[in-house]
């Protein structure tokens, strides 16, 4: 068997990962579009064209509904993809949402080709229970299944547990791809727990050269940065994704506010500037059965953490238009969050054209951002008095810029090396992928003295070594089994 990758290799957008079982059949994790420094080119629909084969995949597993794991999905169909898309029940229930909003996003308005291509991606969809085994193939040759657990990065986000058995030759590999998975203490989710086993292991490494704040410093900072603006009569613009970012902030907001003794604080306006984010927040409400202890005690309570009083939705584009004119010239404090979570586009953008240049405001990152976005140049430059591009114009950043890397959804160093270490039977190869070669390179270093530290054999490669977009697969995967 042999692993390949169509994106997240080397970077930490366009996740897609191929296991080739034999030169005929393969699966796929994931296939997500490519952001910021990943972009070959941000202008062109060609860097997201699906260049290689199709016709041997098996079986699309999708980890979880970000779109830098699953916005390449109409360019996987349109390249005659025919097989079935499987993930876990929650997410059947988010994807068609993620996948709407990129069709008119990045391919088109017209209602009707929209739902004829979400009525087909509906008839592929197989939703999987947690830790239960799916086969996907059995036959003569191989018996290959399939088992999806919690990862706790976003509602219905799943790492996948792949078993194979080779029938000619009796021999059997477990391989498990973690997608991104998430901190513990996180909002709504429970904590990930690693599995039994692994031979090989492909693993994110997205926060593999740093650790996160603990779950109490975090809260702090956040309603530091709240209190800040309400002293100075300004906004606090939190960029966060519609799914997972957005919903775990609003829990972390109505606890805020319901522990809050001061006024200002109980009359805070909370807004969420995101239609897709209301549909999303809409849903997960629905999905409660898929929430952590925590979040069903707050609700035994009588409490609400995805719909209470303070909270206000924006809708239509006129609406937002006035929104980001009354904050940005009335001096009344609020806190909005708005995607994209990058500051490459959405809603948030108009905001902070607004009011990056008012030092009354606040722009609060609390995830992950790329090298090449807006966001990443925000957080890295504000804090200096620097400038940002947005929308074709030089903005000067007179605003406060903080970060709370607390909120992160993504595990942080010592998490991820838990999930490996935690397992009963150790992997003897660790393919380190999502990350940025330095965020690589330092987990790398740091899982490989821990493995020498244990006396455990490990390898533990990268897999930017291991990258592929357009080449003959089957010639060389048949090359590699030779």
């Amino acid at each position: 068997m042999n692993i390949l990758h169509h994106g997240g290799g080397a970077g930490v957008t366009g996740s897609c990962h191929r296991l080739q079982i034999a030169p005929d059949r393969a699966l796929l994790v994931d296939c997500g579009l490519f952001q910021g420094q990943d972009a070959d080119h941000l202008d062109s629909l060609e860097q997201h064209r699906v260049r290689f084969p199709v016709e041997d995949v098996l079986a699309l597993v999708v980890t979880h509904v970000h779109i830098d794991h699953i916005g390449r999905l109409p360019y996987l169909l349109a390249a005659g993809y025919k097989g079935p898309i499987l993930c876990s029940v929650p997410s059947a229930r988010l994807l068609p949402l993620v996948i709407e909003d990129a069709l008119k996003i990045g391919f088109t308005r017209d209602r009707a080709l929209i739902e004829r291509f979400l009525a087909e991606v509906q008839g592929r969809l197989v939703a999987l229970d947690y830790q239960t085994w799916h086969t996907v193939l059995g036959d003569e040759r191989h018996h290959v299944r399939v088992k999806l657990q919690r990862a706790g990065h976003i509602l219905g986000s799943a790492y996948v547990e792949v078993d194979i058995q080779d029938k000619s030759t009796d021999q059997s590999q477990r391989t498990v791809f973690s997608g991104d998975l998430g901190a513990p203490y996180a909002p709504l989710l429970p904590a990930p727990k690693p599995p039994y086993r692994a031979d090989v292991l492909v693993l994110e490494s997205t926060y593999g050269d740093r650790r996160h704040e603990d779950r109490r410093h975090r809260r702090e900072r956040l309603k530091a940065a709240i209190d800040s603006a309400l002293e100075n009569g300004g906004t606090v613009v939190i960029p966060a994704f519609s799914v997972g970012r957005t919903q775990e902030l609003l829990y972390e907001l109505e606890g805020l506010i319901h522990s809050a003794r001061s006024e200002r604080w109980r009359d805070l306006e909370i807004i969420v500037d995101s239609p897709l984010a209301a549909r999303f927040t809409e849903v997960y409400r629905e999905l409660k059965p898929w929430w952590d202890a925590e979040a069903h005690k707050t609700l035994r309570s009588g409490r609400h953490p995805l719909s209470f009083e303070n909270l206000y939705t924006v809708d239509s584009h006129e609406e937002h238009e006035r929104t980001v004119e009354y904050l940005a010239v009335s001096g009344r404090p609020a806190v909005v969050i708005a995607a994209s979570g990058m500051v490459s586009g959405g809603r948030v953008v108009n905001y902070l054209k607004r009011m990056l240049g008012d030092e009354r405001h606040c722009v609060l990152f609390t995830g992950y951002q790329a090298a090449g976005t807006p966001g990443r140049d925000i957080q890295r430059y504000g804090p200096k008095g620097g400038w940002v591009m947005l929308d074709d114009q030089r903005i000067d950043i007179r605003a406060r810029v903080e970060t709370v890397s607390g909120y992160s959804a993504h595990a942080d160093r010592h998490d991820l090396l838990n999930f490996v270490r935690r397992m009963r039977q150790l992997p003897r190869e660790v393919r380190l992928v999502h990350g940025d070669p330095q965020a690589q390179a330092a987990f790398k270093a740091y899982l490989l003295e821990w493995a020498e530290g244990v006396g455990h054999p490990l390898r533990v490669t990268l897999g930017g070594d291991f990258l592929v977009a357009s080449i003959d697969i089957k010639k060389e995967t048949a090359e590699a089994l030779a």
